[in-house]
């Protein structure tokens, strides 16, 4: 025969208490003295007791689920979303079940398959959405969802009236600059572009250009095209530097996707990296570990990125909002820029 199911009005009776109470002990509720929750949580477990979570939710209004939408370049297969996404995605993930919500995720590329109604269909409380800001449509999109009323968050925004959460790419780049700098290098150059609508590229320019000024450096922006693939653009960058007779000894790459592929265009072209040639990137990509050599990099601390993201939406739907953050970030120091 079925069990019957238990409920909070057993858990009463074996408690001495009425149901309102035991409700009031699972929740917390600081009207209830400890000597009483301790008698309810003890007949909770006695009888394997657990509070009906939808029942809860349809009490308070809330879904008890965060929303993350991960923007693709359009036509982008799912494995060649930039690493980086897929880590940050861990780390949202990891915040949001340590304070109890569950994370409802979905990739989105093409207008077709632009959906964010999740708290108009009961789906979830809010939304974070992270990943290119090549798609503009996609990123219109969302704007015009968060005009409407929704409650949502972002990382790495080509919007600044958005509300986001950023990597420190200022200091970021002023670390990685004056790192290549310590290692001997002069002709330093940055592949990337200010043009980008990730925003983040641009600060880190204005980062490097800074710190090579202190130094009484040059700075030399080598363009990347944005049509290309990261990977591509690294690629053609060193070509392009190979073409005008190599008048740069190091470079610092906007991302390390872009540092990959410049990577692997210096070993093609018979460069010695970090001899002739040092190279450092930004993201903390796992990759650049196994890269040959393996690339140096800016990293992020990718849990506080997740914890940042997570509590500014909270904050958002608690109508007590928090102010764009900076996420701190370190020295991954490899071989690509160990010079003797």
């Amino acid at each position: 025969m079925r069990q019957q199911r238990v409920t909070s009005f057993d858990v009463a009776a074996l408690a001495g208490v009425s149901q309102s109470t035991v409700s009031r002990a699972l929740t917390g509720d600081t009207v209830v003295s400890d000597g009483t929750r301790t008698r309810v949580l003890e007949a909770a477990r006695q009888l394997n007791y657990h509070v009906d979570e939808n029942a809860a939710r349809l009490r308070t209004g809330k879904t008890g689920t965060l929303a993350v939408v991960v923007i693709c370049r359009p036509g982008e297969q799912r494995k060649d979303v930039n690493p980086f996404y897929y880590s940050l995605l861990g780390s949202i993930c990891a915040a949001a079940s340590a304070r109890g919500f569950e994370t409802l995720v979905s990739f989105q590329d093409t207008e077709e398959s632009l959906w964010g109604l999740y708290e108009e269909q009961r789906k979830a409380d809010g939304l974070i959405i992270i990943g290119s800001t090549a798609n503009r449509p996609a990123w219109d999109y969302f704007r015009s969802l968060r005009d409407s009323g929704a409650q949502l968050v972002c990382w790495g925004s080509p919007f600044d009236d958005f509300d986001w959460v950023r990597s420190d790419n200022h200091e970021g780049a002023r670390i990685a600059t004056g790192h290549l700098i310590e290692r001997g290098y002069r002709r330093i150059a940055y592949l990337g572009t200010e043009q980008s609508p990730q925003r983040q590229f641009k600060e880190r320019y204005q980062g490097y250009g800074e710190r090579m000024r202190e130094a009484g450096l040059e700075p030399r922006l080598v363009e990347i095209d944005e049509r290309l693939s990261r990977d591509e653009q690294g690629r053609k960058a060193i070509r392009d530097l190979a073409g005008a007779g190599w008048p740069v000894d190091a470079a610092f790459a906007a991302c390390d996707e872009i540092a990959l592929g410049a990577l692997e265009e210096l070993r093609q072209l018979g460069r010695s990296v970090p001899d002739e040639f040092g190279l450092i990137g930004f993201d903390g990509n796992r990759a650049g570990a196994y890269a040959s050599p393996p690339l140096s990099s800016i990293e992020p601390d990718f849990q506080s990125a997740g914890t940042m993201l997570v509590d500014k939406l909270l904050g958002l739907i608690n109508d007590d909002p928090v102010e764009p953050l900076r996420v701190p970030v370190r020295l991954l120091e490899r071989e690509s820029t160990r010079r003797n």
